[in-house]
Formats: C-alpha cells, structure tokens, sequence
C-alpha cells in the first residue's frame, strides 16, 4: 500500500492541499498516520477522496457527501445509498426545456402577445431570459397558455389562474409526501434506514411519480366532467331553450 505525504495525495486525487485538510476537518477523509510530525496518507485516502471529487462532479453537496459516507461506514452499500438519494432529489417532471426567440413567441401568441403577459410569465418561471432569446422552462404550459388564448382567453386571466392552480397543486403533492414520510420514513427516525430496506425506499419513491399523477388524473377527469355538465351544460340548456322559444313565438 503506498504512502503518501499530503500534497502527493492530493496531487493523485487531482485536487488541493487545501482541499484535502477541509475535508478531513469536516470527517469526510480520516486523519493520517502519523510518524513524527509527518502524515502519511494511503490508498485508501486516495479512493475516499476520489469519491468525494465524483460525487461533487455530480452535484452532491459536502452535507449530501457526509451522510452517503456515514451511510457507508454503518454498512450501506454505496450505491444503494445514492441511489436512494437520486430517487428524492432528481427532477420529477420529463419536461426538456426549449429555446425561442422573441418573434416566435410573437407568432405563438398573436394579438394576446404583450410586455405584461411576457413579464407575467417570466415570473412564474415559464421563460427565462438567456440573452437575445427565452429559455422555455415549460413547453407544455406555454403552449397551453397560447391554445387559452387563441380561444379568447385574456393571457392576464390564464396567468392568475395558473397562479391560483399552483397553490392547489402543491397543498395536493404536499400531502401526498407528507402521507408518505408519516407512515413509511418516520419509523426509521433521523437514521438511515436499514441496508435492507434501502432499495425498496428508493423504489417506492420512483413509484410515486406515475401513482400521484394517476390520481391526480383521475380525479381531475372525475371533477372536469361534473363541472362540464354543471357549468357548460347550463349555457348549453339557456341556449337552447331560447331557440325553442323562439321557434315558438315564430
């Protein structure tokens, strides 16, 4: 096994002395042997911070690190552990955000293009100024918004809605985490659960995304089509007794 001084270790994993003493401060790395008033580092050094380089490659915080480190040192398996982290932190949404210039939009949108309707979505994170062009954060609600319009729908009143439809999702999804964390995660406590039970946590979460948006769906569909026949299903029944009546009178 070979010996390293300090800054031959870091110069294998390819990063700092400095950077090297402020993970072992932090517990990422264990200290050296000492001889003296020298450190020797190992291979094993060596591989702990090569993991802690990949892992910050990807994203994962110093805290995130510290906890899939610890994971491991109860006996988790490394990639069961990150794997269970990917699960809860990645994106939920399939969205692939695109690029418009500002006469596109102009084009979506027609006559309902303004600065306000453009301002009002800029804030609600819709689309995102990236130079002389806007990064579209979310195709789907773009286009739904500019089908809103073409049907006669002012873009102020579509805005205010999607706010409103914003509040009313996320009371939804946060009920739907929250009934999970309460009766599956609270049993571990602040600890990891056990190295056996990891995967199937990990699973489970993945199974979330299509089981929330199933019931989402369903009862959105069941609700849609209460409120169709309540609400249009009026207009429709004035308008036609108003064309009988004057077929009447006729």
């Amino acid at each position: 096994m070979a010996d390293y001084r300090v800054d031959e270790l870091a110069r294998a994993a390819g990063t700092t002395v400095r950077n090297v003493r402020a993970y072992q401060d932090r517990g990422l790395l264990p200290p050296p042997r000492r001889e003296g008033r020298v450190g020797f580092y190992d291979d094993a050094h060596l591989a702990r911070l090569t993991l802690i380089g990949r892992l910050l490659e990807r994203g994962y915080s110093l805290a995130n690190i510290a906890e899939l480190i610890a994971g491991v040192e109860q006996g988790h398996d490394l990639g069961q552990l990150m794997g269970l982290e990917e699960a809860v932190s990645s994106p939920w949404s399939d969205e692939v955000p695109t690029y418009m210039s500002p006469e596109e939009l102009l084009d979506l949108f027609g006559s309902a293009a303004s600065v306000e309707a453009l301002t009002d979505a800029v804030e609600m994170g819709i689309l995102e100024v990236d130079g002389e062009r806007f990064k579209v954060n979310s195709p789907r609600l773009l286009h739904a918004g500019a089908e809103l319009a073409a049907a006669g729908i002012p873009l102020d009143v579509v805005g205010a809605e999607l706010r409103r439809l914003r509040r009313d999702v996320d009371r939804i999804a946060a009920r739907f985490v929250e009934m999970t964390a309460t009766h599956i995660f609270d049993r571990y406590g602040d600890d990891l659960p056990p190295a056996g039970d990891v995967p199937k946590l990990a699973e489970l979460i993945w199974r979330l995304r299509p089981l929330a948006e199933m019931v989402v769906d369903a009862e959105l569909a069941r609700a849609m089509e209460r409120h169709a026949q309540e609400t249009l299903g009026e207009h429709i029944q004035r308008a036609l007794d108003q064309g009988s009546a004057r077929d009447t009178a006729g």
